[in-house]
């Protein structure tokens, strides 16, 4: 099957094309041997990860001191985590509790890469006993967090049979490059871009597998199973969207119940917290906040933004009912995920990075993923300037006044992009996707 050129296609891409040589003739296909797309992927994968890793050097070779890790824009969850976890004490994550750490504060999957990472720490430390082990583990985890990245890249690639080249767009996503690193949500990036992968192949068992491995990697993909059911109701594809929930639930059970028994309190931490949490960072309710509106408490938070988010649905589900023709499923899920990041009560720098392969996959247009990105990189640099100097007398960073409209920015950049997926759901013959797949007719008929 012959992939598109993106410069034949983007138009932002054909409008620059000079700047490399010029757009892509007919008969490209020719002259192509070894470099095929999946392996320029990887490449440029690799060189965006390691630009970041160059950029958050800084702040490894200090040990990540404050306040310069917040002025150089390299916080990392990683690196504290070590101790604060108790895994420098040799504690297995849900399993060994004790006064001296808090216990894993993450869900399952993202503990259990956590332990295979320590004890691989463990193992260099013996060999490198002048090293220091908190930085070793930070070492560890970057170098094993460019498998998902990979994964996730490659899987946008093939989601799209004719169109691998728009997996550039994630590789190369300015979060990708400063964001990947602070946590470790890639592990639920990849296995959604995998279950999306599974679900453009109409093999809904594997996706929701997928679905709910990823749902123990990280909270926000169940959000995903209600784009899927509100497309149901536009399709009728009760069948398929059955069996993609139950098998997401029967896998998170089985990934996540074993941990239950062994230690519940342990295994709910992380749930806990993100019930309990009051009104925080990148959220609209902390913005409102910061500008001399109401203090929230975390219960007013929680129902705030449960009926923010349903009403977000209910418009969301009136644009799929009343589309011409049933929007692709990618497109409801970015749609569901967009309205759940804006409306939460908070929002990490790293989550941004759960929006991009799905926002490629819903729209791929270099122009409107560019100016997305960019209110994203204003947020990441806001939150860190605005930490710097929070509640802390005579410290220099960013006024609450200013960080609260850099929130703003961040939620109307998706809000941007939402918006045009919305347009392509209204106006089919505008979908970059539909125009050009050759399964268009499956896009009108199936869950994808």
């Amino acid at each position: 099957m012959t992939e598109l050129a993106p410069t034949a296609e983007d138009p932002l891409l054909a409008q620059n094309s000079e700047l490399i040589g010029g757009a892509a003739g007919a008969h490209r296909r020719s002259h192509r041997r070894w470099w095929t797309p999946l392996r320029v992927l990887i490449v440029l994968t690799g060189l965006s990860y390691s630009l970041g890793i160059w950029l958050g050097s800084s702040c490894r070779s200090s040990g990540w001191i404050s306040p310069e890790r917040y002025e150089h824009l390299c916080y990392t969850d990683i690196h504290p985590f070590y101790s604060l976890q108790g895994l420098a004490q040799g504690a297995v994550p849900y399993v060994d509790l004790s006064a001296s750490h808090q216990g894993v504060d993450a869900p399952v999957l993202v503990g259990m890469f956590m332990e295979v990472s320590a004890l691989l720490t463990r193992w260099l430390s013996a060999l490198r006993p002048q090293a220091d082990v908190a930085t070793l583990f930070f070492d560890v985890n970057v170098v094993l967090l460019l498998l998902p990245l990979l994964i996730a890249v490659i899987a946008t690639a093939l989601a799209e049979r004719n169109r691998p080249w728009d997996a550039a767009m994630v590789a190369l996503a300015p979060i990708i490059i400063l964001a990947s690193r602070i946590n470790w949500d890639l592990l639920a990036v990849a296995l959604v871009a995998l279950a999306m992968l599974q679900l453009s192949r109409s093999r809904n068992l594997s996706a929701g597998v997928l679905l709910g491995a990823a749902m123990s990697a990280a909270h926000y993909p169940v959000v995903i199973l209600f784009g899927l059911v509100l497309l149901a109701f536009r399709t009728k594809q009760w069948q398929a969207a059955g069996r993609i929930v139950l098998s997401a639930l029967i896998a998170w059970l089985a990934i996540n119940v074993p941990f239950m028994v062994i230690n519940v309190e342990g295994w709910a931490a992380i749930y806990r917290k993100v019930i309990d949490s009051a009104p925080d960072l990148g959220s609209v309710w902390f913005a409102i906040g910061q500008w001399g509106g109401p203090q929230l408490t975390a219960g007013q938070a929680s129902l705030a933004a449960l009926f923010l988010f349903l009403a977000a649905l209910a418009g969301i589900a009136a644009v799929v009912m009343q589309a011409p023709q049933p929007p692709r499923a990618v497109s409801v899920i970015f749609l569901v995920l967009a309205a759940y990041v804006v409306t939460a009560k908070g929002f990490a720098p790293q989550f941004g990075l759960w929006l991009i392969p799905l926002a490629v996959l819903a729209r791929p247009r270099w122009r409107d993923f560019l100016i997305w990105q960019a209110a994203e990189v204003v947020y990441f640099v806001s939150v860190w300037w605005f930490l710097a100097g929070y509640q802390i007398d005579g410290a220099k960073g960013m006024t609450s006044q200013w960080y609260a409209l850099a929130t703003l920015v961040h939620i109307a950049g998706t809000a941007f992009f939402a918006v045009m997926v919305i347009r392509d759901i209204r106006r089919p013959p505008d979908d970059p996707v539909r125009t050009t797949s050759p399964d268009r007719e499956r896009h009108q008929s199936a869950m994808w």
